[in-house]
This record gives C-alpha cells, sequence and structure tokens, in this order.
C-alpha cells in the first residue's frame, strides 16, 4: 500500500527528507490551498512564486517517474486547507501512511499534530535537514545559555560546517566577523548590477492570470514579475550574484540609494526559502570564490554569516520560543499601522523609497527592512500584530520562522531582548550616512524641531523618553541617555511636544 507524501509550498527541492523515502507506488501531494494563500494579504509575487515553483516542480517529479497528486488553486471548492487536500485525495486513494517533511510555521505545525487523530492513519513528520542546525542541536546549545546572542551561535556553525575555516580550526582572515567593513556608504554615482530575471513560461503565465482573478485586491501586480520559478533558474540567478555582484556586496550591503533597489543584493532568500536552492550549495560557491581570489574575505564571509549565521540562528530562536514568542509586546506598542506602509504615499524619501519598491518588487534588503521601515514602527510605536503581518505578507522571502524574530526581536525590540541586546533605534542621522536619500527628501534631516524637521528626530528622543523605565538601565543605551539628558529641560519639552505632534498626524507624514 503507498504511503502519501505531503510537500508544502515552501519545500521545492529534490533533496527533502520526505522526497527520499518516495517510490514510484507512492502519491505526493502538493496542493494550492486558500488557508495558506490568504492566511495574510501575500503579496500577489509571492502567490505567483509559489505557484509556479510548485507546479513546475510538480512536472519535475513526474518527469521522475514519480505519482503526484497536484491541488490547482479553486478547482475543488471545498478544499481550502492541506486538511481537506489530504482527505480529498484519501478518498482517491488507498494509503497506509502519511509522511512530511517537518513544516515552517507553527500554525501550520499544529494543523499536521492533528492529521493522525483526524484521518486515523500514522503520520510520518521528518527532520528538515535542508537547514544545517537542527532544532534538536540548537536547543541543545540554548540549554546552558542566559543570553542567546547570534555570534556564538555563528562561531558553532562555522565550525560545523568547516566553512572559511583553516586546518587547525580558526577563522580564516583571522577574526569571525567582518561585520565593520560591511557598513560603507555607497557612492552617489555608484551604478547597481540588477539581478537576474527570466521570461515567463508557459505555466507561469496560467498562474499570473489565476493570481489576477483571485488575488485582485492583495499588494502588487503582476505584470512586473521576473523571478525564477525553478530550482535550475535559480542556481543560474545565484551564480550570477557570485559572479557579477557579489564582489561590492561586502562593501555596501548596508547601503541605500534612491531607485536603485537591489544595488548588489542577490535576491535569493525568496529561492531558498523555497526550496529552490540549496544553503550548504550556496555557501560553497560563495567559499570557492574567496579562495579563487575573486571576491575578499568582508565579502565572502558576510553572506555566509547570514545564511549559516542570522538564518539558522532565527530559525532556532522561533522553534524554541513558539508560541509564546508571536505575543510579546515588550514596549507595550499599540498604534495603528499608517496607511502609507500599503501605498508608499509619504513625504519621507526614506519610507517612500522602501515601501514603494517592495510594493513593486515584494523585496527590500535587510537594513530598508530593519533601519527604515522598522526602525520607523519601533520609534512610532506601531502594533506589533500589524507590523508583523505587514512584513509576512508584503515580501516574497517571507515565512514566519523568519519573519517572526527578524520583525518581532530584531527591528520592534518586543521581546525585551531575547534576540538583541538593544532596540535597533535610531534618528535621520543613520539613514543619511547609509544613503542619499535624505538629499531629496521633504523634511529636513538635520532638524528635530520645526515644520520640516525630520519626523524620525523628534521620534527617537522620544521613544527613549517615554520607554526610559525598561530601557534606562540597558548598558548600551547609556550614552543615548546621556545625550539626551544634556539636552535640557526646555529642549525635552519641545522634542517631546513635537513628537506628540507626529504621533497625532502619523498619516500625514
Amino acid at each position: 500500500m503507498p504511503k502519501l507524501i505531503v510537500i508544502l509550498g515552501d519545500q521545492l527541492s529534490p533533496a527533502l527528507a520526505s522526497l527520499r523515502q518516495a517510490t514510484p507506488d507512492d502519491i505526493i501531494l502538493l496542493a494550492e490551498v486558500q488557508s495558506e494563500a490568504t492566511y495574510v494579504k501575500h503579496h500577489k509575487h509571492k502567490i505567483v512564486l509559489l505557484f509556479s515553483a510548485m507546479r513546475h516542480f510538480a512536472a519535475v517529479l513526474r518527469q521522475q517517474g514519480f505519482n503526484v497528486c497536484y491541488i490547482d488553486y479553486g478547482s475543488h471548492p471545498n478544499i481550502q486547507s492541506m486538511t481537506d487536500a489530504i482527505q480529498f485525495t484519501l478518498i482517491q486513494r488507498q494509503i497506509t501512511q502519511i509522511v512530511i517533511t517537518e513544516c515552517g510555521e507553527y500554525r501550520l505545525q499544529q494543523e499536521i499534530l492533528n492529521w493522525q487523530s483526524h484521518f486515523e492513519l500514522p503520520v510520518s513528520v521528518l527532520e528538515d535537514d535542508r537547514f544545517i542546525c537542527s532544532l534538536s542541536m540548537f536547543a541543545q546549545w540554548a540549554s546552558d545559555r542566559q543570553q542567546l546572542r547570534m555570534e556564538y551561535f555563528y562561531r558553532l556553525m562555522r565550525r560545523h560546517t568547516g566553512l572559511l575555516m583553516s586546518s587547525n580550526q580558526q577563522p580564516v582572515g583571522g577574526q569571525w566577523n567582518f561585520d565593520k567593513e560591511n557598513r560603507k556608504a555607497c557612492p552617489p554615482d555608484i551604478a547597481q548590477i540588477p539581478p537576474l530575471t527570466f521570461v515567463h513560461t508557459e505555466i507561469t503565465v496560467e498562474v499570473i492570470k489565476l493570481v489576477n482573478q483571485h488575488f485582485a485586491d492583495h499588494p502588487g501586480i503582476t505584470e512586473n514579475f521576473q523571478y525564477a520559478v525553478t530550482g535550475k533558474d535559480a542556481r543560474k540567478a545565484f551564480l550570477h550574484f557570485v559572479e557579477q555582484q557579489l564582489a561590492k556586496f561586502g562593501d555596501y550591503q548596508d547601503a541605500m540609494l534612491i531607485d536603485q533597489p537591489f544595488l548588489f543584493h542577490s535576491i535569493c532568500s525568496m529561492y531558498l526559502n523555497a526550496g529552490l536552492l540549496d544553503v550548504r550549495w550556496m555557501c560553497q560557491k560563495v567559499e570557492a570564490a574567496y579562495k579563487a581570489g575573486l571576491v575578499s574575505i568582508n565579502a565572502a564571509e558576510g553572506f555566509i554569516r547570514q545564511l549559516i549565521g542570522w538564518r539558522e540562528y532565527v530559525r532556532g530562536l522561533y522553534w524554541l520560543k513558539m508560541p509564546d514568542y508571536s505575543k510579546n509586546n515588550y514596549l507595550e506598542a499599540q498604534r495603528p499601522l499608517p496607511g502609507y506602509y500599503w501605498h508608499g504615499k509619504t513625504k519621507m524619501r526614506c519610507m517612500q523609497q522602501a515601501i514603494s519598491q517592495t510594493l513593486e518588487f515584494s523585496y527590500a534588503h535587510h537594513i530598508q527592512r530593519l533601519m527604515v521601515t522598522g526602525n520607523f514602527a519601533l520609534l512610532a510605536g506601531l502594533s506589533v500584530k500589524e507590523i508583523t503581518d505587514w512584513y509576512l505578507a508584503i515580501y516574497a522571502d517571507a515565512y514566519e520562522w523568519v519573519e517572526l524574530p527578524n520583525t518581532l526581536g530584531m527591528a520592534l525590540f518586543a521581546d525585551g531582548g531575547v534576540l538583541a541586546s538593544k532596540p535597533y533605534a535610531a534618528s535621520g542621522a543613520y539613514i543619511n550616512r547609509m544613503s542619499n536619500y535624505c538629499k531629496s527628501c521633504h523634511y529636513k534631516v538635520k532638524d528635530s524641531l520645526g515644520e520640516l524637521a525630520c519626523p524620525f528626530n523628534a521620534l527617537y528622543w522620544d521613544f527613549l523618553d517615554r520607554n526610559s523605565a525598561t530601557l534606562g538601565q540597558n548598558a548600551r543605551l547609556q550614552l543615548a541617555y546621556k545625550n539626551w539628558s544634556a539636552k535640557g529641560n526646555e529642549q525635552q519639552q519641545a522634542i517631546r511636544a513635537k513628537a506628540q505632534q507626529l504621533l497625532i498626524h502619523l498619516e500625514q507624514l
């Protein structure tokens, strides 16, 4: 009797643990279901990417001789969830057990945990070994630590993988982390090297029609969709990054320039998180480029750190702390999300640039997310639930395991320091240093007071002031609080009044 092997939309990898158990007699199920496509209002690009990639992946499996059951979106009105899709398949086929690789979201995990009793069949949930660090390995690392700092986890992963390590187990280049060399501001006349783009296949054309029909009210447009939807094309896109972009990525990965949304970034996180790329292969290609003298150590190390350090770390933290983690709101932030997060029409140039490119491409790089849209949400005390839902909906690479710690923990400090040792709060000076946005802004970046003062400035000082009871003893904020105290009572009162005016009129900024 055959097994039913369930593959989710972010598991489109031939190396998937459940696929390694597949025989020609087994049934492989992929389904485009409403509950997964609409639990937040996902950007149209994300839905096109996943539905098209799922259909291409199913076609490859069929070519390899596997028995695939594929359920198109809307083809069976009663199929609203993965549970419904399995129920439909079991009616059609005789199945002895259900096999699935562990999923990436706690919400879906709870659904999967009910399958065995619901279907009265054994359900095997296999470890997702596409990740380098298993959940049990992360839990063991975290078990005897008071603080879970990524830097120390990253060093463990370097030793575990051997990436950029010398024969005597020391880091290549003499230090673990070259982050200080990854923060250069771009010269204003430098030109981005855009990522590789792809023409539509017939499958993608059909998916775009479907998305326009069923998801018309979701953010984004489909006319400019040009992303890879197969593993083969995703690998081409990544090799283009290594050969053309990586050399400059190292120096300028934190930089931002007007109307240059990609600069030297790979955008391959959307492919990796869907299963179209393998993290080990990616890191090996980057390491090989460094060994061949094609890129600097800060470029290679900076990229590898994001993959085997940060990405693996936030996944481990997510599963270690859920479900309570999602309920955290340490700074009691509850202000409604301003409308420009959904339409991009704001006089703040940095926000306009970051949000507009997000709406256009379902993409923004990590500094735009952390230090522009995330920083503004932190300073303004925007609702943690609304802003985390926004990040989850709007980005093509967003899944809750990676999005929630990055947003709730890193950007909003809503976990009170579980992930980050301090809030990543900054005034307009940081954005001015790392971008050319401020030069053409309606507001004046050097002013904290006055009608045209940069909103980030007064909001920054007010953020520190109104959260002094919870943040005042943070060791990494002592200089900031010292500078706030030095302003004197009269200036402090003026800044508080300015900040309150800004918060009252958030929608008009």
